[in-house]
């Protein structure tokens, strides 16, 4: 064996044990919930604690709403402070998103649902109208079916029924398999912003703005960075794991969800 190939395979061995070692630490983060946003709340649930944020007119009808996937409530920004003026507006950071707590398991969208679903009946919501976006589409319908009482009508944003219309890049794949996903989870708290934020050009209309369409210009790169490699990949896992049992279509029609 020449030296050339010995140096070769050492070099390789070293990079899969590199790997492997920071897929443990990286897969067996957690972290606890802590209040990010000013007039928010805690609310310690069976399945973790929520940040929750609870405005608008207290005696309006509820409008709860749950934002996407490596998103957060401050999604939400620009469009909560018009339905609050009529309206009790609730806004929640999903388990492993935002400010809420971000554990090493339960990202399923049926714990999903009842972890906002215990948080909903802590405030008292009742007969509100759940608008979710892409994921929170998913945990909007999840919660639906699960809890009528609160959940009385359903608004769902940019979510497909089910996962056969979606098309994922390279990139976006590779960020899901072992080993390279928790390597990619590790550079991207390190990459400049600008990285960050061009993966995210796939995900908006074309020649949008990201930087310009958030108060924040930093609130895409922050609220990814602010997951967990566990949450980042369990809660994509669980969204197609609940879609492929049943579509959210079916779902919605079974229930007789408006």
């Amino acid at each position: 064996m020449s030296r050339w190939l010995k140096v070769s395979l050492g070099v390789l061995a070293g990079l899969v044990v590199l790997l492997l070692l920071n897929a443990i630490v990286v897969s067996n983060t957690t972290e606890d919930a802590e209040l990010r946003d000013d007039g928010a709340r805690l609310s310690e649930t069976a399945n973790g604690t929520l940040q929750v944020l609870d405005e608008g007119n207290p005696g309006g009808t509820p409008i709860v709403l749950v934002h996407c996937y490596t998103c957060s409530m401050n999604w939400w920004d620009d469009l909560a402070p018009l339905l609050a003026e009529d309206h009790r507006v609730i806004r929640v950071d999903l388990l492993g998103h935002g400010g809420s707590e971000k554990p090493g398991a339960g990202y399923s969208i049926e714990d999903q649902a009842s972890a906002v679903a215990e948080a909903l009946a802590q405030l008292g919501v009742t007969g509100a109208t759940v608008v979710g976006h892409s994921l929170g589409g998913t945990v909007a319908t999840a919660l639906a079916v699960q809890s009528p009482q609160l959940a009385s009508k359903v608004v769902i944003i940019d979510q497909a029924p089910d996962d056969s219309f979606e098309d994922l890049s390279l990139s976006e794949r590779a960020g899901h398999w072992p080993l390279i996903g928790p390597a990619i989870s590790r550079l991207a708290r390190i990459s400049p912003d600008s990285v960050i934020r061009s993966q995210y050009d796939e995900a908006f209309a074309p020649d949008f703005s990201v930087s310009a369409g958030f108060e924040d210009p930093d609130q895409v790169v922050d609220d990814l960075r602010e997951m967990t490699y566990t949450a980042f990949d369990q809660a994509s896992d669980a969204e197609g794991a609940y879609t492929d049992e049943e579509p959210l279509d079916e779902r919605l029609a079974g229930a007789g969800t408006p």
